[in-house]
């Protein structure tokens, strides 16, 4: 779960980094109303749960009232990489001398998190990892930093001897965020110096990890609906892993890994998957039926490609659980189903004389050929 840089900040505060206080609006009113009792210059950001906003004028500094609420009706109006902004962060703005970064990320080469910070801040930490790789300070962590550690790390960042203590402070507390809120981020960019050699979190941004938030049930106030896909909540509750891709084949898998390479061999073929979607290992048919229902509401979807392997669950079970939620559904679309694995034979067997209009295949690759071709109004 993305945390919005509003609610990112609102974690640092409670673990004492130092950030700007902002207000949220979702209407150019609101900001009117917000403000209104702002002391300028102000800083207007858009909140949406992708980067680079700068670069797509998501962000945008005002020196008055009026080039404020301007300014907040052009943001309010964006879509940036395809997101529409439904609401803003105003906040004063911060004299900045200098600009930092900080973060603490899962390397999963080691499995172990690493701290990173760099005296090149306010950019993507990729560019600087490629073109400056010398200016970025890296420490492995099992825990949050001890106060030496922090200090270790500041002291090759800052020059300034008590700037340097004092964003060992920051590091410090940074990792406790990471660690405390079972995240997968926790990132500072830029983490500026002001003119009076204060340190502030001027960014901010938190991904968590969704298999640990029900260890913190005061994290999901967070979780932002209004840039949550409704298809992927409901995937979700009922048990089904669901990520709405912009292709016009359809994909119902078991296993992840299998789901990857569906959409692999259907790029191979020429096609455009529309969906990731697992089922997981169950061939209970009400599951079936509202994976395909979900599928189906995309009206992009010309047809869709059932890969199913049999492991631990048999083929034939998969085949009656499919005829019995293929019977309920109004299906519209092609299907072509691949069964393979235990009791592969019976299951095809039984989908042949089932009387349903599914088309099968013997292999994953056949069944994304003919996927792709039905797409392509070639079957």
């Amino acid at each position: 779960m993305k945390l919005l840089e509003w609610a990112s900040k609102e974690v640092f505060k409670k673990f004492g980094i130092p950030t700007q206080t902002g207000k949220l609006a979702r209407t150019v009113e609101e900001a009117k109303d917000i403000l209104k009792g702002m002391k300028y210059p102000v800083v207007i950001k858009a909140q949406v749960p992708v980067g680079g906003r700068g670069k797509a004028g998501g962000v945008k500094l005002a020196k008055d009232y009026d080039e404020a609420v301007k300014k907040a009706e052009e943001i309010l109006n964006l879509t940036i990489k395809g997101i529409k902004v439904k609401k803003i962060l105003i906040t004063e703005a911060v004299d900045i001398a200098k600009e930092y970064y900080v973060s603490v990320t899962l390397d999963r080469r080691t499995s172990k998190a690493v701290f990173i910070t760099s005296k090149e801040g306010g950019v993507d930490i990729e560019e600087i990892a490629r073109t400056k790789p010398e200016a970025i300070v890296k420490k492995h962590i099992t825990e949050p930093l001890k106060p030496y550690e922090a200090r270790e790390l500041a002291f090759q960042v800052f020059e300034d001897n008590k700037l340097a203590l004092k964003a060992a402070g920051i590091y410090q507390k940074l990792s406790e965020v990471y660690f405390a809120t079972d995240a997968q981020l926790a990132e500072i960019n830029p983490l500026v110096v002001t003119p009076a050699n204060d340190l502030v979190a001027v960014d901010a941004k938190i991904i968590l990890d969704d298999n640990a938030l029900f260890r913190h049930p005061d994290l999901l106030q967070y979780k932002d609906m209004d840039y949550v896909n409704p298809e992927e909540e409901e995937a979700k509750e009922a048990g089904l892993s669901f990520v709405k891709l912009d292709g016009d084949i359809g994909c119902m898998v078991n296993g992840a890994g299998l789901a990857m390479a569906t959409m692999d061999v259907i790029k191979y073929w020429g096609g455009e998957p529309a969906n990731f979607l697992d089922v997981g290992g169950s061939s209970n048919p009400e599951k079936v039926k509202k994976a395909m229902d979900i599928i189906l509401r995309d009206p992009n979807v010309k047809v869709v490609f059932i890969n199913i392997f049999g492991g631990i669950t048999r083929c034939d079970d998969i085949a009656a659980g499919l005829i019995e939620a293929f019977k309920t559904m109004d299906v519209r679309v092609p299907v072509v189903v691949r069964l393979t694995g235990t009791n592969e034979e019976i299951g095809r067997k039984m989908l042949a004389e089932s009387g349903l209009p599914l088309k099968t295949a013997e292999t994953m690759s056949e069944g994304a050929r003919m996927a792709v071709e039905l797409a392509r109004g070639q079957g």
